[in-house]
């Protein structure tokens, strides 16, 4: 194994690191509304919030999830489905599910205390070493050392570290720096600094090296390999899909199904959706193209829902993006006319189904393309 202490600075340098960080943090750090409290209960759902979701995006949800759960007992008394309602849009549902059952766990477990150490915080659903380490820190001003995506980048540069930073070395490497960057007191201060250097100025592409505190301590600035550190992982191949979701009517009401606990978005409610294996991405819906999906359309809902229909019709299509996916999800209506005699036996085995109205839909969890889908049944969205 490579010896990492090659890689770490003096403690000298290690001062003086923390010294500039801080100052510029007090004089460029962002005004964040969970920068605003030391609530672990609001620092927690921000944290759990911030993966995977970019800040701009993540502000208004926070605030909506917060007036509608303000402390971990409201949230554990919700319901799996009330949480993901509120939720719905932010994706990667099981975040929402997780952080509804470690709200349970800190009730019963903790007695509705949030725990300060790293251990017993790992312990709970959702959170791994890193969020375990911002809430000690932010909300408890304890030493906690943090890597993520931010500062994964920027310690790579200010060590000039050009391995893999996610294999056992670079892991060991990245977490002993970050452990040594931890002072005794303000680690929340500190903390907040680094990851707001590597989001603002450390960027990705094109670091901004002129405005940064520290790059006269940074390798990969001296070295002019800013732009290749940290080493990158080829990315995975993308998979084109297309799938076809329908919204059955019958009077008023529409027929749809919750996911089941295996299949992507469990716990949502949806149309009926299933995979086209017959049409590609690029296939024109020509008239003889939209006679051969209806026809296969027919086909799947007898075969999954025992449910025969008429007068389908395409309504849109919906171009979206789950992880190495592209999807191109075709949209259709259509009347339902009956049921078939088996349809109960081969219902139960697909998940709950029931028939709402779309003003019930909107009470209900549902993920992105579902809601898009139904805002256009509605009239609400062209």
């Amino acid at each position: 194994m490579e010896d990492i202490q090659q890689f770490l600075p003096e403690d000298q340098q290690v001062t003086v690191l923390r010294r500039r960080l801080k100052a510029w943090f007090r004089k460029h750090g962002r005004s964040l509304p969970w920068r605003e409290t030391r609530d672990p209960y609001q620092i927690w759902v921000s944290e759990i919030m911030l993966q995977q979701t970019t800040v701009k995006a993540v502000v208004p949800y926070f605030e909506r999830f917060l007036a509608r759960f303000p402390q971990v007992e409201a949230l554990a008394a919700a319901s799996e489905e009330e949480v993901l309602q509120a939720w719905e849009g932010l994706g990667y549902y099981s975040r929402g599910r997780n952080l509804r059952q470690a709200a349970v766990e800190i009730c019963e477990r903790f007695h509705g205390e949030f725990p300060k150490g790293l251990d017993d915080l790992q312990s709970l659903p959702g959170i791994g070493r890193y969020t375990a380490g911002a809430i000690r820190s932010f909300a408890f001003d304890l030493p906690a050392p943090i890597v993520e995506a931010n500062t994964l980048r920027l310690y790579c540069r200010l060590l000039g570290y050009d391995g893999d930073p996610r294999d056992r070395t670079g892991e060991r490497l990245l977490w002993s720096f970050a452990e040594r960057l931890q002072p005794q007191r303000n680690a929340g201060e500190l903390n907040q600094a680094l990851m707001e250097l590597g989001s603002q100025v450390c960027t990705p592409a094109s670091p901004l090296c002129d405005q940064c505190p520290v790059s006269s301590h940074c390798r990969a600035f001296a070295d002019s390999s800013q732009n290749s550190i940290p080493w990158k992982r080829e990315r995975p191949k993308v998979t084109q899909l297309v799938e076809a979701s329908v919204a059955i009517r019958s009077g008023e009401t529409y027929l749809v199904r919750q996911r089941q606990s295996d299949k992507r978005w469990a716990g949502m409610w949806d149309f009926p959706r299933f995979g086209i294996a017959d049409i590609s991405s690029r296939t024109r819906m020509t008239r003889q193209g939209l006679k051969k999906l209806s026809a296969t359309v027919r086909d799947e809902l007898v075969r999954t829902l025992q449910v025969e229909v008429e007068n389908l019709e395409l309504v849109t299509e919906i171009r979206h993006s789950v992880t190495r996916y592209r999807i191109r999800l075709l949209c259709l209506r259509c009347d339902f006319t009956h049921e078939m005699e088996t349809a109960d036996s081969t219902r139960s085995s697909g998940g709950e189904i029931a028939w709402k109205t779309l003003r019930e839909l909107e009470e209900l969890p549902m993920p992105r393309t579902g809601r898009q889908f139904e805002n256009i049944l509605s009239g609400k969205q062209s």
